[in-house]
């Protein structure tokens, strides 16, 4: 099963990703993809904010990963570098540690994610709004998603 929301504004999208965080656990891992600009990072920095995590977050582009710590440790981790690349950074040893996972474009690193993850897709709606739609794989994602009542 999926699950959509739809947001009207940045505000709005790191709010519900602050609810999100709060239901998370070590070893979870979401994974978000969207287009240039679509919210993946705003998104993490709700995720972050739920985690309790005071450091600034942006975006790892250029250094792939970048790890907070907060309730939860948070391992943020931006693919995009990583298309065609056939690089393992040691995510086996990054997504059985004891961090909650983020990774944008993870479509780039598919072989080495673990079949049970949140997929979130963000799609641009209007220059503010936007669908955050939920497709969890596996049983423990599917009961996160009916935790949130989407």
């Amino acid at each position: 099963m999926n699950y959509t929301i739809e947001v009207n504004s940045p505000e709005e999208t790191m709010a519900f990703a602050e609810k999100l965080a709060l239901l998370l656990q070590p070893q979870d891992l979401l994974t978000l993809e969207g287009s240039l600009g679509a919210g993946k990072t705003t998104f993490t920095k709700g995720i972050a904010k739920g985690l309790g995590i005071k450091r600034m977050v942006n975006s790892p582009t250029f250094t792939i990963l970048k790890q907070y710590e907060g309730k939860l440790e948070l391992n943020h981790i931006d693919a995009y570098r990583l298309e065609d690349s056939h690089e393992d950074i040691g995510f086996d040893e990054l997504f059985s540690g004891d961090a909650v996972s983020v990774v944008e474009w993870a479509q780039f690193i598919s072989e080495y994610l673990p079949q049970d993850r949140l997929d979130i897709i963000i799609t641009r709606k209007s220059e503010e709004a936007r669908e955050i739609a939920l497709h969890p794989k596996g049983r423990r994602y599917e009961t996160l998603c009916k935790e949130l009542n989407l």
